[in-house]
């Protein structure tokens, strides 16, 4: 029997399992010691986000077009009453785009700090708060991940190997250089709109799903209160999305089946929500039914299928963007091609797909929903770290180099020729450009401008002359030449583009020229952004029914006066534009009584002599 069974198992082989299989075949091979996971100085991260965050914040005027959109929402709820918190508006105009969390955030501190601190600077303390909390759950998300034993760099013989914690730190680390390095991000992420609040939620919903791996409960609980209040600050099809993007990963992934996520999750998401459309039907039923018919119809609308023009915008936007997480992305669940299932590749793509779902599926050419995809990107891009050759290390580390110090450079001959008129092709260009401006020197600035130069400066040196083997040594410089050019645009350039894109002169030159006992203003063909702040600059009162003794309209060309009424006719009282644009125009219209043409009398005719 030993004979035959001998002979049995030489014809026909044992094989190992399937699953075995797989993973010993198509897992990366990562070889690495431990003194390629040396963590980032925690003094060096925290300085560098904190730098970021902070500046681009404060001394600035509420910037065209959804910065000063999204301001005027907050500024109106900030000295209005109920009805504004539970139904957004501009100064009387519903804006029915997405959720009021993220106005609610921003009134608070315009409320809060109102007595320190004007309304637009105190709105965007809060915008500087929530990336610090995106940038937190993305570093633990990545960090969570990284600790996992399926991803674990190659055991050696007789040790070296990192440690799963030091593993998980240091690609923690290159998450987060990845999210600041985003170009996209810069402006984006320092303004105050509600698109900042749902990007902190939609990292807080990849930090939750990650965490119910280990401990179900808690990671149930995470992902409902982010389901919940992206729920609060954006619009329905969004939340669809993303429950459809979970749902699947429930199904797919084995080790995400988690019966606390259905169970506890969704009812969890569903009560924070309810609070919302409960305390406004209470309190304004007629007017909070017709603005929740507008929410959800308008999202619809807005996620109806995108032109032609729509798709060229994004192919052309999208990937600048998102450099450089999204050809990491791509790298990495490219060389993790056997464990795409696995947590570290499928949960951060159930996030990535369902919203590079809605930005195809756009109606309109907008890169606001851009912004929320590079929490899920950057997760999965730091999963390239460790699979990336060296010739793409050196290119991606000579890109930034080069392209950074190019750009620094030409900031600060901009700055130069701006203050001193050299170089003067230059300055010519510049006074062409933005007319009108008048150059400052602000020494705060100009310190602030000189430590980031020299810092970038020390930093491509070390990274020159040492070529460190750390894991995250190919994204810190792209990470630390985002942050040079931001901090450069918002202390040398800061009075160049605030000129450009301020409504602030004109709103004060309007209200120079109002009737002093004029009732309210229609806006005709007016934005958001002009309409918040104009108001808000210039204490104006509008109305949108239509029945207005003053009109304020903008013409791009030349338009007829407005029709007259009966007993009353438009008179012309001021016609004035930004002088940073050309194709602006402002009109303003009094309505004054008609003028009674005077009746000509005959002279009385002679009678003839009898």
């Amino acid at each position: 029997m030993p004979d035959a069974r001998n002979r049995l198992d030489r014809a026909h082989p044992r094989r190992p399992p399937a699953h075995n299989k797989s993973l010993i075949c198509m897992k990366p091979v990562v070889r690495l010691t431990a003194s390629a996971t040396r963590a980032l100085p925690r003094w060096l991260l925290l300085t560098l986000c904190f730098v970021y965050a902070a500046f681009g914040l404060f001394g600035r005027d509420p910037w065209k077009n959804e910065d000063a959109a999204g301001f005027g929402v907050m500024w109106t709820m900030a000295k209005g009453g109920w009805h504004d918190w539970l139904l957004p508006n501009l100064v009387g105009k519903f804006i029915t785009t997405d959720g009021p969390l993220g106005y609610w955030l921003g009134a608070l501190s315009i409320r809060g700090l109102g007595p320190w601190v004007d309304a637009s600077n105190a709105s965007r303390v809060d915008t500087g708060l929530l990336f610090c909390v995106a940038c937190a759950f993305v570093w633990y998300a990545a960090y969570l991940l990284g600790r996992r034993a399926e991803v674990q760099p190659f055991k050696y013989a007789f040790g070296g190997e990192p440690e799963p914690r030091d593993y998980g730190r240091t690609l923690a680390d290159g998450a987060l250089l990845v999210l600041v390095a985003c170009f996209g991000l810069a402006e984006r992420g320092h303004e105050t709109t509600p698109q900042l609040a749902q990007f902190a939620w939609i990292a807080m919903l990849v930090y939750g799903i990650v965490r119910g791996i280990d401990r179900p409960m808690q990671g149930a609980l995470w992902w409902g209160l982010a389901m919940g209040l992206v729920a609060l600050s954006g619009n329905p099809v969004l939340v669809v999305a993303l429950l459809a993007g979970t749902a699947v990963l429930w199904l797919v992934t084995p080790e995400m089946r988690n019966l606390r996520l259905p169970l506890v999750g969704v009812p969890l998401a569903a009560a924070i929500f309810a609070l919302w459309p409960l305390a406004a039907f209470v309190a304004a039923p007629d007017d909070a039914a017709w603005f929740f018919n507008q929410w959800i119809h308008g999202s619809l609308m807005r996620f109806s299928g995108p032109p032609t023009a729509v798709l060229g915008y994004a192919a052309k936007n999208l990937p600048l963007f998102t450099w450089p997480a999204w050809p990491l992305a791509i790298w990495a669940w490219w060389s993790w091609a056997g464990m795409r299932r696995r947590a570290h590749v499928a949960i951060p793509l159930s996030v990535a797909v369902p919203l590079v779902a809605l930005v195809i599926l756009q109606s309109q050419q907008s890169n606001r929903m851009y912004m929320l995809l590079l929490p899920p990107l950057a997760v999965l891009a730091t999963f390239a770290l460790p699979t990336l050759k060296r010739g793409a290390i050196n290119a991606i580390d000579w890109f930034a180099v080069l392209s950074f110090t190019i750009l620094g450079t030409f900031v600060w001959l901009v700055w130069l020729a701006s203050i001193t008129g050299f170089p003067h092709p230059l300055a010519r260009n510049l006074a062409r450009l933005v007319p009108g401006y008048e150059p400052h020197f602000k020494i705060l600035s100009f310190i602030c401008a000189v430590i980031a130069t020299v810092c970038w400066c020390f930093l491509v040196r070390w990274r020159i002359s040492r070529q460190p083997k750390v894991l995250w040594r190919s994204v810190v410089l792209s990470g630390a030449g985002t942050t040079l050019m931001w901090v450069l645009l918002m202390t040398l350039w800061l009075p160049i583009v605030n000129y450009g894109r301020t409504y602030r002169d004109v709103a004060q030159q309007i209200a120079v020229h109002l009737p002093s006992d004029y009732e309210c203003i229609s806006p005709v063909r007016l934005g958001d952004a002009q309409i918040a702040t104009f108001a808000y600059f210039g204490n104006m009162r509008f109305d949108f029914s239509g029945d207005c003794d003053v009109i304020l309209r903008q013409d791009r060309s030349d338009f007829g006066e407005p029709s007259s009424m009966s007993q009353y006719v438009w008179r012309l009282v001021w016609e004035g534009r930004r002088a940073a644009d050309r194709d602006e125009r402002f009109r303003l219209y009094e309505r004054i009584e008609r003028p009674k043409t005077p009746v000509k009398r005959r002279p009385p005719r002679r009678q003839p002599a009898d």
